[in-house]
């Protein structure tokens, strides 16, 4: 049996017109921007203004550079730009303390093989009992 996967997964739901929610407050307020500037100030600055915001809020509100909206580029620019950077490259230090512990781990090795008084059997009964458990025999 096979089952249909849905492919838009991460699709937002248009709720007003062509315009998701997050879309329509940013169309939205920079309209409500634009009619307040109407009353506030003379005509030649309003035209500006009003190209300055509308044009904003259409690229917050549409604009995807590589399928990520332009709203996430901007924060994770501001996140990017704010975040503590430390960038540490110290060549010499690291490489002479690896000497230093590759020469204490031989010492240690050179020791436990002069000193250690245990026999190692390269063959024994608990290998034998392995392989009759594994072969059943």
């Amino acid at each position: 049996m096979q089952f249909t996967i849905p492919q838009f997964i991460e699709k937002e739901p248009k709720i007003i017109g062509p315009f998701t929610f997050k879309q329509f407050t940013f169309i939205g307020l920079a309209g409500a921007i634009c009619i307040f500037l109407y009353f506030t100030i003379p005509m030649f600055l309003f035209v500006i203004a009003t190209i300055i915001l509308l044009g904003g809020a259409l690229a917050l509100a549409l604009l995807k550079i590589k399928k990520i909206p332009l709203p996430v580029i901007i924060k994770n620019f501001f996140i990017f730009l704010f975040k503590p950077k430390i960038y540490l490259w110290e060549r010499k230090n690291f490489i002479s303390k690896i000497l230093k512990k590759e020469k204490k781990v031989k010492k240690l090795k050179e020791t436990i093989k002069k000193e250690s008084p245990l026999k190692l059997a390269s063959g024994g009964k608990l290998k034998e009992l392995f392989s009759k458990l594994e072969t059943k025999k």
